[in-house]
This record gives C-alpha cells, structure tokens and sequence, in this order.
C-alpha cells in the first residue's frame, strides 16, 4: 500500500503548520513530565484509584484535592496523545519532511500512548516505584523523540566536527541519561510518596550518593567539549552554553532542596529543570551529528 495515497489526494500541510505543530507538541509533551512529577510529590498517585474515570460507577470525576491532581495529569495526558497523533499525521501531509523524521514522530505517539496503560498499571500495583520511575523515562524517552522531530522541522542544525567530537556526543547524552535515571532513583527514593504508604525503590542517601558522582561525570565530560566548540566557535556552542545555564541552576535547586529538607514544591522545579536539560542535551548531541544543511520547505 502506497503510505504517500493522502498527499496524492491533495491532503497538504505547509511546512510553516507542521513547524508550529512539533513546537506545541514538545512544549506539551515537557508539560506532561511536569504535571506528572507534581502527582507523585503533592501525594496524589492513587487520588483516582481507577481507570480511565476517577471513581468506579458512576462517580467518574474527581472528589477531593488528591484526585483533581491526578485526574489533570490524565487530561493532560489525553491531550498529549492527541497532539503526538496529529503531529505524525502531519509529518505524513508535509512533502518536505524526511521518512526518518515521521517515524520518529510514530515513535513519540506510540510512547505517549504506551504512557496510559503504563500508568494504569502503576496504580493498581499501589504506586510500585519501579513502575513509577518507568513511567518517568518513558515520557523523557518521548520528549528527546520530540526534541529530534522539532530540530529538523525548523532546519536547527550544526557546524561540521570530527568523528571524535560526535562521539564524544554521544558520551555526553549516555552521561546525561545517567544523570537522569539516578536523580529519579533519588527522586523515588525521597520522602514524597503520597497520601498513603508506598514502597521506596531505594534509600534516599545512597541515591543521592551515586546522583551526585553521575552529575560530577557528565559535568566534566560535557565541560570538555564546550572548551573544544568555544576555542573553534563552532555553532553548537549556543546550544553548549543553554545547556551549560540549566545544568547551574539545577545544581544550586538541587544544593538547596537538599539543605531544606526537601520541600516538594522545589523538588518539582528541580525535576522539571531535569527534563528540559534533558531536552537539551538531546538537542545537543543531535546537532553535533547533523551538520548545517538548507531549511525545510
């Protein structure tokens, strides 16, 4: 069957729609990480104790405080589905956009979609941390697949660099998922499991612990390739510094939710400043890999 039939038929969308789309899309798709963080510190994960509704019968919508925050993160994640849906089909109605490119968009709607029963799952296993923490990474595996689908559909790429420097790339994004997986085994590990006893996947220090060496790695990894861009003022160093600029402000957020006993309010910024230097690393690394090449459409 030939997958081009909608664009024979006339069906097509302007490169300019398409850019504008993948943009909300990701800019939703970092919401829903947020929205999703915020269940699980305010203790609302269980506050819908079924699924897809709130309560069993006929009482669907939320009750109380807990199952309002559960049950936004829901819509939220009804709209994100719908958004990563409507962007493939996008990339499927724009002649300009690359086969790669629709099926990493394929890939970031069947991820979001893969969230919802994920997420059901997670809640009649009483909030299991490891399914929590799957749940988590699965929506940053879906953010960076966004992050790659924005890049290209706004023609963002970089300046040529050797072989070395690319793979040191790809060092620095391994360093960064590091950095990631065990600031959520931090994160599971910490005090905030909610209006009821959930199992913790690990012990708070111990996490910490090893969140803190990850973090020291990929600093000084990632510091050595701005030293190498900023001497040969290679067009990546823009992204470098953004990402530079977030990782500072999430250490110090990190160094003061520590000494505050962990308020969850600031351990939520703290998570949301994680997905976007997560973002941001993938937009990194992506560029190192994709040299300057003319605009889309």
């Amino acid at each position: 069957m030939d997958t081009s039939l909608p664009r024979a038929r006339g069906l097509h969308l302007p490169a300019p729609a398409f850019r504008r789309l993948a943009l909300g899309n990701l800019l939703c798709l970092f919401v829903i990480v947020t929205s999703g963080a915020t269940v699980r510190l305010t203790g609302s994960g269980l506050g819908c104790e079924h699924w897809p509704g709130c309560n069993a019968g006929l009482r669907v919508f939320p009750t109380g405080f807990h199952s309002y925050v559960e049950f936004s993160n829901r819509i939220f994640s009804g709209v994100a589905v719908v958004l990563t849906l409507a962007t493939w089909l996008a990339a499927w109605l724009t002649p300009a956009v690359r086969s790669w490119v629709r099926r990493v968009a394929a890939g970031a709607f069947l991820g979001t979609l893969a969230e919802a029963p994920l997420g059901a799952v997670t809640v009649k296993y009483n909030l299991n941390p490891w399914l929590v923490g799957t749940h988590f990474l699965l929506s940053l595996v879906v953010l960076a697949l966004a992050v790659l689908v924005v890049l290209e559909a706004w023609g963002v790429r970089g300046d040529d660099v050797p072989g070395w420097v690319r793979a040191a790339g790809l060092v620095v994004g391994a360093a960064g998922l590091a950095l990631v997986v065990t600031g959520t085994f931090a994160t599971a590990a910490g005090p905030h499991s909610g209006s009821v006893a959930v199992p913790r996947a690990w012990s708070f220090q111990p996490a910490v612990w090893l969140h803190v060496r990850a973090t020291a790695v990929f600093g000084i990894a990632f510091a050595l390739l701005v030293v190498w861009l900023a001497a040969r003022r290679r067009r990546q160093l823009l992204a470098a510094l953004a990402v530079l600029g977030v990782l500072g402000v999430q250490i110090a957020v990190g160094e003061i939710q520590y000494r505050t006993e962990l308020p969850w309010w600031l351990v939520l910024v703290h998570v949301s400043l994680a997905s976007a230097l997560w973002a941001g690393i993938a937009a990194f690394v992506t560029l190192l890999w994709r040299p300057a090449a003319s605009r889309m459409g």
